[in-house]
């Protein structure tokens, strides 16, 4: 069985299969973009695998023709992944089209919560993550697509912990209020954050995503980018093109040019106004027809100038809802052409069909002006291929601000598509548009667009998915594993002598949610540790914190150690504590009154004085609003400290305002001075702790707690092994 470097993962595969009237097995490639896409990515069968539903249901099959379909399609480099009429219809129909299509639209009323949805939704995408495991190398590259199946690279991650996994949604994700309302919102999170990258169409449904993931996960993005279980998770935005060079290539073709002939015929006189969609309460179809009712009664003289080609591709036919729409546009239709239309001149021209795709091509490159008015959708294709096709001869595209490619188009005729009368007012003015504005208009966004294309979009993504990997690779590196471990212990062993610099919060001991001293006391475990490592012939051992003095004084005191609190505010030697020359004061009194508001109209933050620094501490509010009143609280301090030696730092849960000059690498620096070591060992977990790992020798022994970038040699993920290191060490003596 074939290993495959690159795996395609999606609902329906590019191959569709279904029988013909005698029962025998029909083949049918799909021309759609994502296939385009795909086909891009490789060539030869040991490569590249698509994996997904072939479009029958397998109770119609027998095990004869499960194993001929599958044989077939592998001509095609695909893999079929079997589904029973049953899971179809609760898993594709059900949970995927009836709960997160609606809901991801803001059609949340139309949305239905139904637990066998959700069963059958976890039992498909675990279906699909068997296959891929089936066929893939353990570091191949796994792009997994749409929103049926979010689930799974969570699923893959578990079972290929080595490959590269990357997920595309294909449609809106919504704001964190509407997502919140799926009662699994946590488990599809979870889900997605097992790939390592995760791309949107636009910018606003990547926003949307990292704010659900802090909201209801907790977890804080950085520059796009999330961390949990020692991986991180990059989100990026990859708007997808069209395959631009086919449709201008088409154009000519002797098909494409015969229907252009009848379409020149037939609308010879007139304007045409091209309306395309997938049936769908998401496309806007009922108000578009009301805005050209509305435009037809206030400017009677376009009669019989103008005609609204309406083209209603059929989707989801069996269902009640969509049934009900179809009637009402239908309806309307009927009730606008009864309303105006004559005896040689009907307004629109309504078809209720799948188009073969040299008429839509030359519908598109015939028609004056292109309405795509849809209350909410995910990029929107139909508006960049009419662009493509309108070459060199103008047009006017009326676009929806709701629709994902008016990002990219900003040359169309943006419209709010709740708004018949702004729809009306466009048609108007795309209809009187200067052809010479029409030419400036459409040759920019057809710049943009065949810079860009489908295949472009596909290497694109692939190619920021391996560089997502490199890093997570090169972190990888990073991790303390046994070898490394020992190697510490072997040369503490042997040194002659020996300084160890320790922080204290999150690299000794878990943080508490109280900067209260008696709640983070250190353990009579790792007292006993500590003590054991003081006592060390040759061996010098730093505490270096961000604690107060009184805190370190209370717990250390018995102890022969080297005491530095507030980051190298004050240093305790055998003589006593000496303090930095740097005065705060008068900073603080600016300062700790803003804190003390912020923390009065924020439930569970916390203030803390030190003599040297103010700490903002946040790790007891809810999450969101923590998010907000740090924002705020940082803008505001920022234009306080300007132009001064001040500093504002963000750490876990805390925001801390310090001078500059205060930080553990300037008395990490003094003490190694005076030392004669040639073993140094450090260990921290967060930023206050990399001035101290830069200011060390490249010979010395440095290590994080936490998965976040480090200048530190080596990583661990907890506080226990950091102590279990600590052991090793006593060990030694």
């Amino acid at each position: 069985m074939a290993a495959y470097k690159c795996i395609v993962v999606s609902n329906r595969l590019p191959v569709s299969v279904a029988k013909d009237e005698t029962g025998a097995l029909v083949f049918s490639p799909s021309s759609g973009g994502l296939a385009t896409a795909m086909s891009s990515l490789g060539d030869g069968q040991a490569e590249k695998l698509w994996i997904g539903w072939p479009g029958i249901a397998s109770d119609d099959l027998t095990s004869a023709e499960h194993s001929a379909i599958t044989k077939k399609l592998r001509k095609f480099g695909c893999y079929p992944v079997f589904l029973t009429r049953s899971q179809i219809n609760l898993f594709y129909e059900g949970y995927a089209n009836d709960t997160i299509w609606p809901l991801f639209h803001y059609f949340q009323s139309r949305a239905f919560f139904k637990d066998e949805y959700l069963q059958a939704y976890k039992e498909v995408n675990l279906i699909y993550s068997k296959a891929v495991k089936r066929y893939a190398a353990e570091d191949c590259a796994i792009w997994v697509h749409d929103y049926h199946l979010m689930l799974l690279p969570n699923l893959i991650r578990a079972a290929l912990p080595r490959a590269s996994v990357g997920f595309f949604l294909h449609i809106p994700f919504p704001s964190s209020e509407i997502f919140r309302l799926l009662p699994n919102r946590r488990e599809l999170l979870l889900g997605l954050l097992g790939a390592d990258l995760i791309g949107f169409h636009v910018y606003d449904y990547a926003r949307h995503f990292l704010s659900s993931t802090l909201r209801l996960l907790g977890l804080e993005a950085r520059n796009g980018s999330l961390t949990i279980d020692g991986r991180m998770v990059k989100t990026d935005v990859f708007p997808i093109g069209i395959d631009y060079q086919k449709i201008v290539m088409q154009l000519s073709s002797n098909e494409v040019q015969c229907e252009l002939k009848i379409l020149d015929e037939h609308y010879k006189d007139r304007k045409i106004i091209l309306s395309m969609d997938r049936l769908d309460y998401s496309k806007g179809i009922l108000s578009r027809l009301q805005a050209f009712e509305l435009f037809l009664k206030e400017n009677p003289k376009y009669f019989k100038k103008i005609s609204l080609i309406m083209i209603a591709v059929p989707s989801r036919t069996e269902v009640e809802a969509y049934k009900a729409l179809r009637e009402s546009i239908e309806k309307t239709v009927s009730r606008i052409n009864g309303a105006y239309a004559t005896v040689d001149w009907t307004p629109i021209s309504y078809q209720f069909k799948n188009v073969p795709f040299e008429q839509i091509l030359a519908l598109q490159a015939k028609a004056d002006v292109a309405l795509v008015t849809p209350l909410r959708d995910g990029m929107n294709l139909v508006a960049k291929e009419y662009i493509a096709a309108r070459q060199k001869c103008g047009g006017a595209l009326i676009l929806s601000e709701m629709a994902g490619a008016v990002d990219e188009l900003p040359e169309a005729l943006q419209i709010n598509p709740n708004d018949t009368k702004s729809i009306s007012r466009a048609i108007k003015q795309a209809l009187t548009m200067p052809k010479s504005e029409q030419l400036q208009r459409m040759q920019a966004m057809q710049q943009r667009l065949s810079g860009y294309d489908v295949k472009r979009w596909a290497a694109d993504f692939l190619e920021q998915l391996a560089n997502a990997k490199n890093i997570q690779t090169k972190r990888n590196n990073k991790k303390l594993t046994a070898s490394k471990r020992q190697k510490i212990v072997n040369d503490f062993a042997n040194a002659d002598r020996r300084i160890l610099f320790l922080d204290y919060d999150g690299t000794l001991r878990s943080f508490v949610n109280s900067p209260d001293a008696s709640k983070a006391m250190p353990s009579s475990s790792l007292l006993q540790i500590l003590q054991k490592l003081a006592f060390c012939p040759n061996t010098d051992l730093c505490i270096v914190s961000g604690r107060p003095r009184d805190a370190l004084d209370m717990w250390f005191k018995d102890l022969p150690l080297t005491l530095v609190a507030e980051h190298g505010a004050w240093t305790k030697l055998r003589s006593g504590w000496a303090k930095t020359p740097l005065d705060f004061a008068p900073h603080k009194r600016k300062l700790l009154p803003i804190l003390r508001h912020y923390a009065e109209r924020t439930p569970g933050a916390l203030v803390e004085e030190k003599t040297c620094a103010l700490v903002w501490h946040y790790r007891n509010v809810p999450t969101e609003l923590a998010y907000v009143r740090n924002a705020s609280l940082q803008h505001e301090l920022q234009r306080l400290v300007a132009d001064t030696d001040i500093g504002i730092y963000a750490g876990d849960k805390i925001l801390e305002i310090k001078p500059r000059a205060i930080h553990k690498g300037n008395v990490v620096r003094e003490l190694l001075k005076d030392s004669q070591a040639d073993f140094v060992f450090a260990a921290g977990d967060d930023y206050t702790d990399e001035s101290m790992f830069e200011v060390l020798p490249s010979s010395a022994h440095t290590v994080k707690v936490g998965s976040n970038s480090t200048c530190a040699h080596h990583q661990v993920n907890s506080v226990e092994a950091i102590r279990a290191l600590l052991r090793s060490l006593v060990r030694c003596f």
